[in-house]
This record gives C-alpha cells, structure tokens and sequence, in this order.
C-alpha cells in the first residue's frame, strides 16, 4: 500500500513488516532495527549477503547514542554532520542484534536529512538503513523505480516523491576512515584531518 500517512507506515513496522521511506539520498527498506526477525526479512527481501551488515536509522543524534556507545569525538562528528547523507560507525550497545551487523561490535548509524524519515523514525525507533533495492539492482529515487520483487514483500511504501539520490559516505570516526565516499566525503574527509 502507497501512503502519505507515517502512522499507516509506523503500524507496520510495529507488526514485524517491511516498508519503503524515504531519504535525503534514497528510499529505504525499513524494518524493526531491534527486531531480530524483522531484520532477517530486510536480509531476505533484498537477497543480501548476511556477511554484509546493515546500518540503523534514527531521528536524532541523541538517539543515535542510545544504541551506540560514542565517544567524544565521534559526537562531535555527528553533531557536525547529522542530520544527512553521512553514516557513522560505532561501538554497538547490547540492545542491537546480531543480524544487524553480522555479528560485529559496531553498527553504522544514520540520522536521514528528511522531515518524513525522522517524523516515521520518531513514532518507530531505529529502523534498518539499506536501500529498497534488490542487492547490485540500481537504487530507487522514486517508489517507481523499487524493483516488483521486492516491492510484493513491502507492506506499505511511504511516498516522499522523488529523492536526490546518491549514496551515504560510511565513516569509522574513531579510525579516521571513510569506508565508503558518497556525498559529503571531502567535508567528512577533511574534518577527520582537522580534528
């Protein structure tokens, strides 16, 4: 189901479902970021290799630190670059599965640039933070563009119209390392260097 309605798209998540939100980047393929299970779904829908892990979406930074454990210079990044295109890699608290992040001790961290993103996030708490996209199938800008398999495993899309596109710059702060480039990547870049 198509909506405009974040409480429509929140009843979902609340029920263990898939849906598609919207982004400052790209939809996303959103699930209970908590929920074992749901997250397993998210893995499923998108045949995504279950090695690779998958980042959380918040509403705010201090959210961000109720399910990480930040340091003081990794608050500092955020506070700078959060809300937007940017994902932080943290030390994870105990609350985030292992199905999230592979197992691994860190978990990326979004906080979305968009009013209809964090509106959802903050009825929903942490939703996984990956693509609406079949694993190496294009990114989707609109709902339009989010391939028929997986949209049939959706329960609600969330429409925001068409979104900007590009992909979130993955950074590990605390090792001064951009895993990924994607927008913003030089100002990421450089603030690592100055700080």
């Amino acid at each position: 189901m198509q909506t405009t309605d974040v409480d429509v798209a929140a009843a979902a998540v609340n029920d263990g479902a898939l849906i598609a939100y919207p982004t400052e980047t790209v939809y996303g393929l959103g699930a209970d970021a908590l929920d074992a299970t749901a997250v397993e779904r998210v893995f499923d829908a998108k045949g995504r290799d279950r090695e690779n892990p998958i980042s959380l979406a918040v509403p705010t930074v201090e959210a961000a630190t109720e399910y990480t454990r930040a340091t003081d210079r990794e608050r500092a990044f955020m506070h700078h670059f959060l809300p937007g295109p940017v994902t932080v890699v943290c030390q994870r608290r105990d609350s985030v599965p292992d199905a999230l992040t592979a197992g691994r001790a860190r978990v990326g961290v979004r906080v979305p640039d968009h009013d209809l993103a964090r509106e959802l996030l903050a009825a929903t708490g942490p939703l996984t933070a990956t693509s609406a996209n079949i694993s190496g199938e294009p990114s989707a800008r609109r709902l339009a563009d989010i391939q028929a398999s997986l949209r049939e495993r959706l329960a609600v899309a969330l429409d925001g119209g068409t979104v900007p596109g590009g992909g979130s710059t993955v950074v590990d702060v605390s090792g001064g390392e951009i895993h990924r480039r994607g927008r913003q990547a030089d100002a990421v870049a450089q603030w690592l260097t100055e700080h």
